[in-house]
């Protein structure tokens, strides 16, 4: 079955001949294609402070940036977050990619904030369809163990997360540095295609009706089942709170750190913005175990998150560093329970659609309060605007830790 085929929502031609990959392959394919394409969403990490003076932006416009990347994410999760299940996993990806090529090109050619966020925009585009793609197809791919779907599906998001910074940092050491990075992404993303393309793809496991083909995209509201609910509601609280402290990380967080470094390395800031999702990453193959994981990783990430004001008043960068790997490894063992918790109760038809609507509450948390942040900045400046905004996180990641306790206690063993 073409790409084509898949995307008019017709049946395979007779006879064609495609690419049967493995299942390792077509594993790795999944991971591949979201992590490549949360790289190139937050390759610019570093390169905000360079941005930010080359075209003339205040702090407030980078967070408006930033957050055009997050509301377009959220509104394709709602609209197009089910679509894989109709036109298919390897078709969804494909259009997933085209669409962070067209993003990357614009924002490595942008002159202007709109621009900018229209490059954004469809970067979030992107990742909103690749994202329930690539979570349902691991589900797909590995029916008996969604405990390792959602696993491989946590740890390709916070790897790509974490690995734009870094690898942004270190391309804009070449010339033209608020270019080049987007030139070479694009090579590396285009080169995806050509897998995707020749992949024998297998069928769409909710196949349109014959007759109204495109009924079946119309948005939809999200929806979870009774059994999820209280789960999804967990997941969707913890993902807030964690995509707080992210889109704080990837936004304003780079000018902050080097402040606190003292230092206009880019390379080291972005290694600095990436040490977070980094640190999450990790934990996923860690992944330690019992019945007080969820609150001992929300002490941890309040924990580390609650330090950062001490490590800008104490000019500390060990700290600093300390801090962002707690709060990280915190997040990354609360989240991963949570997050499986969701999978293991939603029936894998309604897998996509159910992830994405957790990913859609999740993502607001790196619009509504890094916004905020960036409007208290320039009203009353960074640093007093980071530590009310961290003490604030901190309470609430208490509030959680203190009731999952109480809830997982009480629980039967």
């Amino acid at each position: 079955m073409s790409v084509i085929d898949e995307l008019r929502m017709r049946p395979a031609a007779v006879g064609a001949r495609r690419w049967d990959a493995s299942l390792a392959v077509r594993l790795v394919l999944a991971v591949t294609v979201i992590s490549t394409l949360l790289i190139g969403a937050n390759l610019a990490t570093p390169l905000y402070p360079l941005i930010q003076a080359e075209l003339g932006l205040s702090s407030f416009a980078v967070t408006v940036a930033f957050a055009s990347y997050v509301v377009a994410l959220i509104g394709g999760l709602v609209h197009a977050g089910h679509w894989s299940d109709h036109i298919g996993r390897r078709a969804a990806l494909v259009l997933a990619v085209v669409l962070g090529l067209l993003g990357a090109a614009l924002f490595a050619v942008a002159t202007s904030l709109p621009m900018l966020a229209a490059g954004r925009m469809l970067q979030g585009g992107a990742v909103a369809l690749a994202t329930g793609a690539s979570a349902a197809a691991l589900r797909d791919l590995l029916p008996t163990r969604p405990d390792w779907a959602s696993r491989f599906t946590l740890m390709a998001s916070a790897g790509g997360v974490a690995a734009g910074p870094v690898i942004g940092g270190l391309l804009s050491l070449l010339p033209s540095p608020t270019r080049t990075p987007f030139v070479v992404y694009l090579v590396v993303l285009a080169s995806l295609l050509v897998p995707l393309v020749l992949l024998r793809a297998r069928p769409a496991i909710k196949p349109a009706a014959a007759g109204k083909p495109l009924a079946v995209l119309r948005p939809r509201k999200p929806a979870v089942s009774r059994e999820a609910r209280r789960s999804f509601w967990t997941a969707s609280s913890v993902g807030f709170l964690s995509f707080a402290v992210f889109g704080f990380t990837l936004s304003l967080a780079p000018t902050w750190f080097a402040g606190i470094a003292g230092t206009t390395s880019r390379p080291l800031i972005g290694l600095l913005a990436a040490l977070v999702l980094g640190s999450s990453a990790i934990s996923q193959l860690v992944s330690p175990r019992g019945r007080f994981v969820v609150p001992a990783g929300l002490a941890g990430m309040a924990l580390g998150v609650g330090l950062l004001p001490v490590a800008q008043a104490s000019g500390s960068l060990p700290l600093l560093i300390g801090a962002c790997v707690v709060t990280g490894f915190g997040q990354g063992m609360a989240f991963r329970v949570v997050f499986n918790e969701v999978s293991m109760r939603v029936d894998p038809a309604l897998h996509a659609q159910t992830v994405s609507a957790v990913y859609v509450i999740t993502y607001l948390g790196s619009a509504v309060p890094v916004l905020g942040l960036g409007a208290a900045a320039g009203v009353w400046g960074l640093n007093a605007s980071v530590t009310v905004f961290a003490l604030a996180i901190c309470a609430v990641c208490g509030v959680l830790a203190a009731g999952s306790l109480v809830l997982r206690a009480r629980a039967p063993r």
